[in-house]
This record gives C-alpha cells, structure tokens and sequence, in this order.
C-alpha cells in the first residue's frame, strides 16, 4: 500500500468520477452532487491529470467514457461502497436516508410489482429516491458494475427452460416474486371470437410479438418449435403497452403475462383469452448482485420488496393495478 499515493488521493474527486460514468454528462452531475457545472469541470480537468488519460470524450449527447474509465468503474463503485459501508450506521435507517436506489424493470412491473411495495416503502423513508429504466440485455451488466441496485422481470421455472431464455451470470443472485402464466389478448369484436377457442385458432392468427432483452423468441415460440410448428409473427414492438395498443385496431393478437393482460384490457376494451397452447408458468423475480449483500439498505428494501410481492397470489394483483387507474 504506498500511503503517500493515496494522500494525494481526493475522495471527493472519485466521488465525482463515480456519478460523471453513471451521469455521461457534466450538466447531470452538477445537479446530482449540488456544484456548479464550472466545478464539476475543474475537478474533471484534475482526474484527467491524476489519471493520466482524458476519460471521456464528447459526444452527440454528452460524455463517452474511454476505455481507461469504463474500467475504473466496477473498482470506484465497489471502493465507494466500502467507504459508505464503513461510514454508515451498522444498520439502515430508513426515515434518515435520502439515498438514490436504481432499478431496471419489465414494463409489466409497473402496473403489477410496484403497487405493493412503493407506498410502504415511502412511508417508511420519506425522503429516499428511486430512479427507474427498462429491463433490458445490459441490465445483467449494470448489476454487476454496481450501476443498478435491483432489477425485476420474468423468469420460466424450469431450468432447462430458463437455459432457453434467460441464465442470470454468475454473481446475480435472484428471488421469485410471484407467478404467472400467459394469455391472449384480442379487440372486442375480433372475428376470432366467434366459433371455437382452440391452439389452430391461435396459430391461424397473425401475432405481435414484444421483444424481451433483445431476444424476439419467448419460451412459447422453443416449445412450439419443439413440434415443428411457429406462429405467424406480422410485427415486433419494443413494449407491451405499444403491443396491446395494436390489438385495439387490427386483428393482430397478443400473448402476455396474464395479470398484465388483464389490467391492460380494462383499460383498451380488449378481450382476454387463455393461451391454448400450455406452457410452464414464469415468476416475476427480483434480481441483484452479490457485491450488494453487505449492504443494510440494500438488505432493507430488498426485504420489503420480497416481502409485500410474495404476500399476493396473480389473483389479488389485478385488483390493486385497476385501482392505480382510478
């Protein structure tokens, strides 16, 4: 350890370092660390001197961090958590606690996960902050560099289908929330509905089809093609919501999570049919990384979350999601 290296260290400097890689943008780090954006300048103009390198570089939209940076982030994150470790309380205090939790989320989340626990949750701190993106295929990555505390989507059961779909990376630890299966959702007046409800029905209709982490296959379509047989895909959206909207003007129909199905129908007059296509049922699963486990806030609303999603089955969920819309 070269002890005279690390007085010439400025933690402040790496403090802003930290939220300049998460920021990308010397505006948002100024409001975020309470400075002006001259300050933040200076002080990046410093980190460039201490590190021998520019950093970052300018871009369409802010700031691109150079190779060096990105990777230095994993080591500050893990080294700023440390120092707040040993800084903080031995346990959390959520009513004092003005910290900032990240998460990343399926767009079904909203409606369905968030109702259970994000009341709770600011009664009991006031004056903590979540800041939310989507589920996405660098969600994995962001939980291993620390730059997203928790991350909810969903999970098929079984093992070998989850090879399938979607394999959390070694150091993402994971809890299932609550299940769900899949349905189908149509317009009101779809000439579908009209005669039977059966898996050539189905698959004699033309489909919309959301991708999920970049991957436009679900576990439906591997089981399908297991017999030889795929559905007729006429369009790929990047939500559900956008998903469902289509249905309400075409004869395109929609597979989803049936608690999201449901909340969306109320909402555009759609019909909800079942899935006559049996498949496993996935899990709404909370996701974090390992590196975060030592954390009492961390722990805090980790538990808190596990804790009012798994008090409710798929069938009480419906109800506190049409209440949302009121």
């Amino acid at each position: 350890m070269d002890l005279d290296q690390l007085q010439r260290t400025d933690l402040n400097l790496l403090v802003c370092l930290h939220v300049l890689l998460e920021e990308c943008n010397v505006t948002g780090t100024a409001k975020r660390l309470h400075l002006s954006q001259s300050a933040v300048s200076k002080n990046l103009a410093r980190l460039r001197a201490q590190f021998n390198d520019p950093l970052f570089t300018r871009a369409a939209h802010g700031l691109k961090p150079t190779v060096r940076a990105q990777a230095l982030q994993a080591k500050l994150r893990a080294l700023l958590n440390d120092v707040a470790a040993m800084t903080e309380p031995d346990h959390f205090q959520p009513h004092l606690s003005d910290r900032c939790f990240r998460f990343a989320l399926v767009e079904s989340a909203y409606p369905l996960l968030l109702p259970q626990f994000i009341g709770d949750m600011l009664e009991a701190a006031p004056a903590i902050t979540l800041n939310t993106a989507a589920w996405d295929q660098t969600t994995f990555d962001g939980l291993a560099r620390g730059n997203i505390d928790f991350g909810i989507t969903g999970k098929d059961l079984n093992p070998a289908d989850a090879m399938l779909t979607m394999m959390p990376p070694k150091g993402v630890r994971y809890q299932e929330l609550c299940q769900d299966h899949q349905c189908v959702l149509m317009r009101a007046d779809h000439p579908a509905l009209k005669g039977p409800w059966d898996e050539a029905r189905y698959l004699g209709l033309r489909h919309v089809q959301v991708k999920c982490d970049g991957n436009d296959r679900w576990l439906l379509d591997y089981k399908l093609a297991e017999r030889n047989i795929e559905r007729d895909i006429a369009m790929y959206v990047p939500d559900f919501n956008s998903a469902a909207s289509l249905c309400t003007y075409t004869d395109l129909v929609f597979t989803s999570p049936s608690q999201f199905a449901h909340y969306i129908a109320a909402s555009l007059n759609l019909v909800v049919r079942p899935l006559p296509t049996p498949i496993p049922p996935m899990a709404y699963t909370l996701f974090w990384h390992q590196n975060q486990e030592n954390d009492p806030g961390h722990q805090w609303l980790k538990a808190l979350i596990i804790s009012r999603c798994q008090q409710f089955s798929p069938a009480k969920l419906q109800p506190i999601a049409h209440r949302a819309r009121v």
